[in-house]
């Protein structure tokens, strides 16, 4: 393990370079430098001129990469870019060191209010799913549709696959954790990622394994990687407790966008139940349900939420005089 940094600290000023991030044929990546903050967008060159925008966000220890599959598949739907939340895949650390879900969620905001993208249909896993989710209540002028895959919204019991995420918002845990598995591989990581995330992680061939164990060894290159990672997991937990009109579950039910709800029946992190009552929290929504599927179903069936995706993103498509 390079980093020696604690989970507790905070994140350096001056950010050393990794090696670099991976980028697919027809995509590039782009910086945003912000008040305090500067993200890395990756984008995806549209099939033509005039297609409506189009934003994902990753969930926790993720990155923009996790959406190159869908990306490509609705590049002639939408104008897509996705972007690394501050101190995830190619962005540092924002220098106020907040990670809260909120925190991610004005990052979020503050991107597309600089690039005057809104409204946009806006895609988002996991986390990005409880921070898309905030975007979206606080700011119905920015998004046009909302696509959530496993949105991480509060759960009465949670998944067992789950417990060591909430258990990385104890202090200590982490850093206790990075010195145990100090002498892990970046195969060995990635390979229990896998396990976690995927439906059938047997589905991932050789060449995509080896750039997700070549991108899990650049992270842990990062001095801030475990600090990202404990105080946005931190963040997590502490959306779950809050009551009012700041629950998750309160906000879903405050979104206006027409909402696509995609949920894995091999889920082990955001439990195949909860798909029912996102349907009611969420008021204008449709479900769909991948049985084979894990937390990552845009990574392994990103063909079928592509067909839903783009049913959902035509029939709420931009009129000439600028209407919804």
């Amino acid at each position: 393990m390079s980093s020696t940094e604690l989970p507790e600290s905070v994140a350096a000023a001056a950010t050393p370079r990794a090696a670099p991030v991976r980028v697919a044929e027809g995509e590039e990546l782009s910086t945003v430098a912000l008040p305090g903050l500067t993200l890395t967008v990756r984008a995806r060159t549209a099939a033509r001129t005039g297609l409506p925008p189009a934003l994902y966000v990753h969930g926790l220890g993720g990155s923009s990469q996790n959406w190159s599959a869908l990306m490509a598949l609705l590049a002639d739907a939408v104008d897509g870019e996705a972007v690394d939340l501050p101190g995830f895949g190619d962005s540092p650390p924002p220098d106020d060191g907040n990670y809260s879900v909120s925190g991610h969620a004005r990052a979020v905001v503050r991107l597309l209010d600089a690039r005057d993208r809104g409204p946009v249909h806006l895609f988002a896993n996991s986390l990005g799913g409880a921070v898309a989710t905030r975007v979206a209540a606080a700011r119905p002028d920015l998004v046009r549709t909302l696509t959530l895959v496993s949105p991480a919204l509060p759960e009465l019991r949670v998944q067992r696959g789950a417990l060591p995420t909430a258990l990385m918002a104890v202090p200590g845990v982490t850093a206790l954790f990075a010195r145990l598995s100090r002498d892990w591989t970046p195969e060995q990581r990635t390979r229990g990622v896998l396990d976690l995330c995927y439906g059938n992680p047997a589905s991932v061939g050789e060449e995509e394994f080896a750039a997700a164990a070549e991108e899990t060894a650049r992270r842990l290159q990062l001095p801030y990687f475990w600090d990202a990672m404990t105080r946005s997991a931190r963040g997590i937990v502490n959306a779950y407790t809050l009551g009012g009109q700041y629950g998750l579950w309160r906000q879903a039910e405050r979104v206006l966008a027409p909402t696509l709800l995609v949920y894995g029946g091999r889920d082990r992190l955001v439990s195949y139940r909860m798909a029912r009552k996102a349907t009611r929290a969420f008021r204008d929504s449709r479900l769909l349900t991948l049985p084979e599927a894990g937390h990552v179903a845009m990574m392994e069936y990103p063909r079928e939420i592509a067909a839903a995706a783009r049913q959902l993103v035509a029939e709420h498509a931009e009129d000439p005089a600028g209407g919804a």
